[in-house]
């Protein structure tokens, strides 16, 4: 073989050769397209995934000629662009011999609150009565709006309570756009002392004297993982700059909806609390993550940080909102991480940690949203606010997102050592002709626990004891009309899809324990083994909670679901 210089391609001695390059090539008219939607500026390759979801919405998908042309303009490889689009589910990748979806698709939550309200009549009804060569139909994990179930998406309009007719009235209207809830805007928030705390601090407040208050206040993380919150300042201050705030705004647990509720209506509460840590820490950059399912809470950020800015409260550029794309595991925080990298969301080994090494290999504070509205609050009323507040020995308070069979499913701000009858008593009580039979008091990720355990006070550390944990107090109530094992197979099978398949024991453990719960009776003592393998095994979080509500139910509900000896 030689290299023709004339042409620059290789040819054979026998002169035959190509014309051009191997592999898919460039496009000119979608190179243009890509290059208007993502403008002028300088290109980032951690911008990847913002990128991609300007051409999603632009064209509804992802053909293979524009990542094409976006891996172009990026220089980097066409495999790594559709590497990271394929990982996340907000993303249609379409290859040249492939039809592209249709313009509209309506998906279904299928999670265990919108199942008991009949998410599975809701699909069934919807992919027998809309025309596929319109609308497509697909099922979709939890939206967080379980308060309002069964729940559907069309586009980024999501439909409350949803009936096939009402999801017919949408697709006609062509409804697509989220419906933007009556919030406190910057302008009201200001005029009732808003931000005064956060301009007193940075004139001259002293950040240990703060984080010794948010101490005293007894605030956990409020994500699931319940860490002290001021312990972490001092993890991050204690490496040196630039160091980053990470905010964890993918709240993808079934159930779980509070932070939905907060910034729908306080978003500014949140937002001082953002900048009271960043302050804390020195943080040269804040980074905002949240989840794609919460376009409401998405419109509402981007008006709310340009009027931080025009106020000069924030300089422009310091807060980066990133739009997650469908990734139930980028909740977990090195996973989420790589996401704001604009890489896949796989969780990182550790240590490191990311107090050590977060974003871009720098020091990183990592709070959850509802962390930081509380830490706004404690700053301005001080740890009282929480540290006052005691029941069952138990201190501070916690915001319970309740669902399930319950007459009145919502968000509510109960004592930290409220037990599950507490919780319900708040929600109206059981749902008419309903008796209570089981809970799941935090998400999925905690199992379920039967009726006859109702005095636990459910707050950190009080579940572990019983093989359960609060995580973020995603409570869903079960009925004497549910099958316990059913609620427990939509566990798993949510877990079987949301994990992100890098370790060997969650990947294969999920999809083989869901195998095994479909059976008439449940091989306790093969679960049993399955679920040992992906707790000691598992690299993050999900594959080690994952065996919870398999071993819970063993326990607890023994003749629901037959469970046998080998």
């Amino acid at each position: 073989m030689a290299l023709d210089s004339k042409d620059g391609v290789w040819k054979s001695g026998r002169g035959k050769g190509r014309r051009t390059p191997k592999g898919r090539q460039l496009d000119d008219a979608a190179l243009a397209e890509v290059q208007a939607l993502v403008g002028d500026g300088p290109l980032r390759r951690d911008l990847l995934i913002e990128y991609l979801h300007l051409i999603q919405d632009a064209r509804g998908h992802l053909s293979a000629a524009h990542m094409r042309a976006l891996a172009e303009l990026l220089r980097v490889g066409q495999a790594e662009v559709w590497e990271v689009a394929s990982f996340y589910a907000h993303f249609d990748l379409v290859k040249e011999d492939e039809p592209p979806p249709p313009a509209l698709t309506i998906r279904v939550c299928d999670s265990l609150s919108c199942e008991l309200a009949g998410a599975e009549a809701l699909l069934s009804a919807l992919e027998e009565g809309m025309d596929p060569v319109e609308v497509r139909v697909l099922r979709a994990p939890c939206m967080g709006r379980c308060d309002t179930a069964p729940v559907l998406e069309l586009g980024h309009y999501h439909l409350d309570h949803a009936t096939p007719e009402g999801a017919r009235e949408a697709v006609a209207a062509q409804h697509t756009h989220p419906v933007i809830p009556e919030y406190e805007a910057f302008d009201a928030y200001r005029a009732g002392g808003g931000y005064e705390t956060l301009v007193r601090l940075r004139e001259g407040g002293d950040w240990e004297e703060v984080q010794q208050t948010v101490l005293d206040s007894g605030l956990r993380g409020l994500g699931g993982a319940g860490f002290p919150s001021g312990k972490k300042w001092g993890f991050v201050r204690g490496n040196p700059g630039p160091r980053y705030l990470a905010v964890n705004g993918d709240e993808g647990e079934p159930g779980t909806f509070k932070d939905r509720h907060y910034l729908e209506r306080e978003p500014h509460l949140f937002l001082e609390g953002m900048l009271i840590a960043a302050w804390a820490v020195e943080a040269d950059r804040v980074f905002l993550y949240m989840r794609d399912e919460y376009p409401a809470v998405l419109a509402i950020l981007r008006e709310e940080l340009a009027a931080l800015e025009e106020a000069g409260l924030i300089a422009p550029g310091f807060v980066e909102l990133r739009r997650g794309a469908g990734a139930y595991i980028c909740g977990e925080e090195s996973a989420m991480i790589e996401s704001i990298e604009g890489k896949r969301g796989i969780p990182r080994h550790r240590p490191p940690y990311v107090a050590q090494v977060g974003v871009f290999g720098r020091p990183t504070l990592v709070h959850n949203v509802e962390t930081l509205h509380w830490i706004a609050r404690v700053c301005r009323e001080g740890p009282e606010v929480l540290a006052a507040t005691e029941k069952n020995g138990r201190t501070g308070l916690r915001s319970f997102s309740v669902s399930g069979r319950v007459a009145a499913p919502g968000v509510y701000l109960m004592p930290a050592g409220s037990t599950i009858v507490d919780v319900i008593d708040a929600a109206g009580g059981m749902a008419e002709g309903h008796s209570f039979a089981a809970y799941q008091p935090g998400g999925p990720s905690s199992g379920l626990l039967p009726a006859s355990m109702d005095g636990v006070p459910l707050d950190f550390d009080t579940l572990q004891p019983h093989g359960s944990f609060i995580g973020s107090a995603a409570v869903v109530v079960l009925s004497d009309r549910d099958s316990v094992k059913d609620a427990a197979l939509n566990m798993l099978r949510f877990f079987e899809s949301e994990s992100c398949g890098q370790c060997t024991p969650c990947r294969v453990g999920c999809e083989k324990a869901v195998k095994l719960m479909q059976a008439d009776r449940w091989d306790a003592a093969l679960l049993e083994d399955l679920c040992t393998v992906m707790q000691d095994a598992s690299i993050c979080g999900l594959g080690q909670a994952a065996p919870n509500p398999i071993r819970l139910v063993m326990k607890h509900f023994p003749d629901v679901v037959g469970t046998s000896e080998r």
